[in-house]
């Protein structure tokens, strides 16, 4: 028997550690080569750990949402025969530079092992070896666990008051529960109130350990909204013409053009904007006190997927028609959403787009995209009536709300930008006119 010690992959650029996300095994789990033991993240991406040997699971090195150092040894298998070890060691071959069992740090096998319900599982787990015969000591029920000794008409009296049967002392034998125990329940004033259905105090917590995607999502939040003292400036637009030169030319397109939100028409209204205020268009290293201002727009889309928020890029939105921000903007969506982006669109973009559809309200506070200094917030369309000058109206307007890194954009310059889209969305002919 030999012992193969799996280390953490160094994943490159430069990467000195991971956050470990996932488990697929735990220890006393036979293993096959080739087959996923875990997954880690970093900035970048998401990384699969498969098993370069056959055998079984002995000890795991961390739990879900560790940080774990690169080469820092993660994984210990059994293995059984010979074998080799090939590259830059993944793991190491020899007893002797492996520690006993009983030296490895323990690993709550809770955090690893979603059956695992109680400490004797985990204990019993965590020693099991390859054909040993496990025993789990089984515990009495805890008495505030077992089911109140009460007759059925008992029950159905405290059914019909709201009264939880589990918070009434019972004198009767083994603690049975008679209507004398009620009323006495009733009169101290314990008794929940009438509702015409049971009413049950509830005080469970559940406490909920952020790990993976939605931890990056927090971390970068939090240096966000701490770095870049935002202005928000919310604007509202009328696209009621917008909306019908929309409609008409999704009722013209061809069948294999994609359908036209009205993110297409705001992508290229952005590119249009950034022309003449390059400073909108830019990232701000406020490490080093230097704006880059970028020629090209690439414009992240915020894109709720199951994994968490992520941003995915359209690169180069300048030299795209309306059409082509359209599939573009459906094809890096679409690919963030199956987990199937690659890491450059998932990153680089220069200002973000942000909008929940229908479900957009009517204003919004977005965060700024750290390092880009802006980020444009789209609300829902909404029916108002709108007075031009001698009756009121209804017109479909929406608002835009959006967020501006102070340090670097004046709220002038922020105000000026936006009505130049505002202008554009109104005038909808504007958007194709170059010049």
């Amino acid at each position: 028997m030999a012992e193969f010690i799996i280390k953490m992959p160094d994943v490159g650029e430069g990467v000195a550690e991971a956050e470990l996300v996932e488990w697929h095994v735990k220890p006393g789990d036979p293993v096959r080569e080739d087959m996923v033991l875990a997954a880690v993240m970093t900035d970048k991406a998401t990384v699969e750990i498969p098993s370069p040997v056959n055998g079984v699971v002995r000890w795991l090195g961390a739990a879900i949402g560790d940080t774990v150092a690169v080469k820092a040894p993660l994984i210990r298998i059994e293995v059984v025969g010979d074998w080799e070890v090939t590259g830059d060691a993944v793991g190491t071959g020899t007893n002797a530079s492996v520690p006993a069992v009983d030296e490895a740090p323990p690993v709550d096998a809770g955090e690893n092992d979603p059956g695992a319900g109680t400490p004797e599982r985990g204990a019993a787990t965590q020693g099991k070896s390859a054909g040993q015969t496990v025993s789990v000591a089984l515990h009495a029920t805890p008495s505030a666990m077992l089911k109140p000794l009460a007759s059925p008409a008992v029950r159905l009296r405290a059914l019909e008051s709201g009264i939880d049967l589990r918070q009434v002392e019972g004198t009767g034998p083994a603690g049975r529960i008679s209507h004398d125990d009620l009323d006495q329940f009733v009169a101290r004033g314990a008794a929940l109130p009438q509702s015409g259905k049971t009413l049950i105090r509830k005080t469970g917590v559940e406490e909920i350990k952020i790990t993976g995607l939605r931890r990056r999502i927090a971390e970068k939040m939090a240096r966000a909204t701490a770095r870049i003292p935002h202005i928000t400036y919310v604007e509202e637009i009328d696209v009621t013409d917008l909306e019908v030169l929309r409609e008409r030319l999704n009722g013209n397109r061809a069948p294999d053009q994609t359908k036209l939100t009205v993110l297409p028409f705001l992508m290229r209204a952005l590119v249009r904007a950034c022309s003449e205020q390059p400073g909108i268009n830019a990232t701000f290293n406020d490490d080093a006190g230097i704006i880059t201002r970028h020629a090209g727009v690439h414009i992240g889309v915020a894109t709720q997927t199951p994994a968490g928020l992520t941003v995915p890029v359209v690169r180069h939105a300048e030299v795209l028609s309306i059409w082509d921000c359209a599939a573009e903007l459906m094809r890096v969506a679409e690919a963030a959403r199956s987990g199937a982006a690659l890491r450059e669109e998932l990153s680089g973009s220069t200002i973000t787009i942000t909008s929940l559809g229908a479900l957009g309200g009517i204003a919004t506070t977005p965060i700024i995209n750290h390092p880009e200094v802006a980020i444009i917030g789209v609300n829902k369309i909404m029916i108002r009536p709108v007075w031009d000058g001698s009756q009121f109206i209804a017109r479909k307007m929406m608002n835009l709300s959006s967020s501006f890194d102070h340090r670097v954009i004046d709220g002038f310059d922020a105000a000026t930008f936006i009505q130049r889209i505002k202008t554009m969305m109104e005038t909808p002919a504007l958007i194709f006119i170059e010049g």
